[in-house]
């Protein structure tokens, strides 16, 4: 009996549990990665300026051809706007593992390699697609299908087996189609979008800033996603917003933004925290996307809000209409006690008040009850000076999504063992 348990155990569990354990460790930075090789620190900072460093860090296999300073010096001094350089980039990631020991083995000397910029659609035929090809002498060479080979493998700068590889090749992919110039979004009129969509107030609001203005403009040419509260929501939420001080203004106006494109199907299998416009440095500014089947809401530690419309989802920008203005916690207190439930929603469709005190209270000083997380900004008007109302924030924010699933892996590890270890005693 206990050797067939044993065997239930393995059979069933154990699968389970290792999709699990290679789940959680997934998790990488190609931006952290390459910070150990000043080599490379100009094409790290391209991955980060074309917003391509956010794609290659959601996927969980991936390869990235760096080329060097000197290389990647040849390429800036062309003269390429942002948006051709990120295309040009989006051809150095392979949507596969291709570590050291695989580029040298492989099958027929020879394969193509899909890339970000085949998966983006801009590439027509297979001319977003990388040949690898395993040349005489030991040399293997690189270049878009179809064209010259002249780029070779020079060495592996880091390997995460199988979920990430970064290695370094000569010089950078040569492609006309890649090179090819680009429509120029930075003209796209944002604010008569928006306001022609229902976010009319919130797309005053950023054009009475030019600060976060400019900032927007800017971020569209390398992919930008914005969440825009509806007219109503932003109404009500406009005398918190004068309360803030004019760095403030535009550092919430700049959270609403996150600086990569998303499209809707995207949204709906991103679960996790987002950097935004606001995002800098100890200023985290994160916001977390959540999802259940069609529904999509944003998170903090404020409040939730739901995106309600669609605005635009064009690359490489997505404007999306939220039921409620997204509040960052840098900016606005968090309620120190947990509120409880809210009411059944009246039939108006508005979210119930804090619940009542309980009857038979007499009519002396009443406790007051604690503020739902929505109306959480302070008892009074004024919005908290920043994050240091919040003590537990500065340690608990930067890896919260890694630690609840890593407690729940370690907490089913724990039960599974113990599990083995009942069965064989019985």
């Amino acid at each position: 009996m206990a050797k067939k348990m044993r065997e239930i155990t393995i059979s069933y569990i154990l699968p389970i549990l290792l999709l699990l354990l290679a789940v959680e460790t997934h998790a990488h930075n190609v931006t952290r990665l390459l910070a150990s090789h000043p080599s490379f620190s100009s094409f790290n900072h391209f991955l980060t300026q074309t917003h391509l460093a956010g794609e290659i860090n959601r996927r969980t296999t991936i390869t990235v051809l760096a080329v060097d300073n000197a290389a990647m010096s040849a390429l800036t001094s062309k003269g390429y706007p942002i948006s051709t350089i990120k295309n040009i980039l989006s051809l150095h990631v392979l949507l596969d593992y291709f570590g050291a020991k695989k580029i040298h083995q492989i099958r027929d000397g020879s394969a193509l390699a899909a890339t970000l910029f085949q998966a983006t659609g801009a590439a027509p035929g297979t001319t977003g697609f990388v040949n690898i090809t395993d040349l005489r002498g030991g040399k293997v060479g690189l270049g878009p299908d179809g064209g010259d080979l002249s780029s070779f493998f020079v060495k592996s700068v880091e390997e995460v087996p199988y979920n990430i590889s970064i290695i370094q090749i000569s010089k950078v992919l040569p492609s006309e189609t890649a090179s090819a110039p680009t429509p120029a979004p930075a003209e796209m009129n944002l604010t008569g979008i928006m306001s022609a969509h229902g976010c009319k107030v919130f797309a005053e609001t950023l054009l009475a800033n030019p600060g976060a203005s400019k900032t927007y403009q800017e971020s569209v040419e390398g992919g930008m996603t914005v969440f825009c509260p509806g007219d109503d929501a932003m109404k009500g939420f406009l005398p918190k917003y004068k309360n803030l001080t004019a760095p403030k203004k535009e550092a919430f106006l700049d959270f609403l933004a996150v600086p990569t494109y998303y499209s809707m199907a995207m949204l709906k299998s991103n679960n996790g925290p987002m950097n935004t416009l606001a995002t800098d440095g100890a200023d985290k500014f994160e916001l977390t996307v959540q999802n259940d089947g069609e529904k999509v809401t944003l998170r903090t530690r404020i409040n939730t809000v739901q995106i309600v419309d669609t605005i635009i989802d064009e690359q490489p920008l997505a404007i999306y209409a939220t039921d409620k203005v997204l509040l960052p916690k840098e900016l606005f207190k968090a309620s120190a006690v947990e509120a409880p439930a809210p009411a059944p929603a009246p039939e108006d469709g508005d979210v119930a008040d804090s619940p009542k005190p309980a009857k038979g209270k007499g009519k002396g000083k009443k406790k007051k009850a604690a503020p739902s997380p929505d109306d959480s900004f302070g008892d009074s008007d004024s919005p908290a000076e920043g994050p240091d109302g919040d003590a537990d924030d500065a340690t608990a924010d930067e890896a919260s999504a890694v630690r609840i699933v890593g407690g729940a892996t370690a907490g089913l590890v724990v039960s599974v063992f113990c599990l083995f270890a009942s069965s064989s005693l019985l």
